[in-house]
């Protein structure tokens, strides 16, 4: 399937969370096999030609693309959790968020030193996230150096504040407006 066609499969919901934002739904995409399946094999081919040796998603939608990513490679999938949701001790790293803060963990051990891990999340916006769990990848040892995404929604300014952390940027689909 296409990326125009898998962009057919993504819902857009007007005005939410707020006035003037237009909410970029995958739950109609994820419950399209067709779909599915190829936006995960699209997303297969640009890890394997990354080189990944292990895929890492962050809580929620990360681990759906993830796994299913690591799953086609062959290869671990590292979860990258909100705190508290591990039973071993944890490392993490604290972000800002537009108000607040908050916090990502994983397993110290999930990974080797060096490892080549490749960021696979359902979309980018503002790259807060996915840089932590770039930071955070890299503090376990990891090779962060590929980051993947269904959507990036390019005017938020995320995959430029990835590439200038030395992340490697693509996505399948892009998307212009909040």
């Amino acid at each position: 399937m296409t990326p125009e066609k898998l962009r057919a499969l993504i819902r857009t919901v007007p005005d939410f969370p707020k006035p003037g934002i237009h909410f970029r739904d995958i739950t109609t995409l994820i419950s399209n096999g067709a779909g599915l399946a190829s936006t995960v094999e699209l997303l297969a081919e640009k890890a394997r030609a990354a080189d990944a040796q292990s895929i890492a998603g962050m809580e929620a939608r990360g681990f759906i693309f993830g796994a299913a990513v690591a799953v086609r490679l062959g290869v671990g999938f590292v979860p990258v959790r909100k705190p508290g949701k591990l039973p071993v001790p944890t490392i993490g790293v604290d972000y800002a968020l537009e108000y607040g803060s908050d916090r990502l963990e994983m397993d110290p051990g999930a990974i080797a030193p060096d490892q080549k891990v490749v960021i696979v999340d359902d979309l980018i916006a503002t790259g807060g996230t996915a840089l932590a769990a770039a930071e955070l990848l890299r503090k376990a040892g990891g090779h962060v150096d590929h980051a993947l995404f269904v959507i990036d929604l390019s005017d938020l300014g995320g995959a430029t504040r990835l590439r200038s952390a030395g992340v490697r940027v693509e996505a399948i689909l892009d998307y212009e407006g909040e």
